[in-house]
């Protein structure tokens, strides 16, 4: 099993609410969960956030927001490696043991699937 983890905290400061502003029609998380939908490769996507309004907008483009966030790892020192943390082992206290956990940024518009799944074989190679 293969699950991308999107972060993406409602607190930014220098970008007020950056991943959900408007960019080239949509929200600029949904340019990070369609690449990773048409790579087709992961069996979730799940959206880390502490926000309401983020979890509505990435539920409504089909990923999975099944925990909140605390707030602990929402403010200003928290580290992707803290929320990606967080993520995993939210997966194993719920029984989801994947072989590999993807992190994609919720602010990363230009990523194509083909990206990500050149990563995946780059990764899976060992040759890296």
């Amino acid at each position: 099993m293969k699950i991308c983890v999107i972060p993406a905290r409602g607190g930014s400061k220098r970008i007020p609410r950056k991943n959900i502003k408007d960019f080239l029609g949509k929200p600029m998380i949904a340019w990070s969960i369609e690449a990773a939908q048409k790579a087709s490769i992961f069996s979730k996507i799940i959206v880390s956030t502490d926000d309401n309004e983020i979890a509505s907008i990435a539920k409504k483009m089909g990923a999975e927001v099944p925990f909140i966030r605390p707030d602990s790892l929402s403010d200003d020192y928290s580290t992707t490696g803290d929320v990606m943390s967080h993520a995993c082992k939210w997966m194993n206290d719920n029984e989801i043991k994947p072989k590999v956990v993807c992190c994609l940024y919720p602010t990363a518009p230009l990523i194509e699937a083909s990206d990500l799944i050149e990563g995946l074989r780059i990764m899976s190679s060992g040759n890296w």
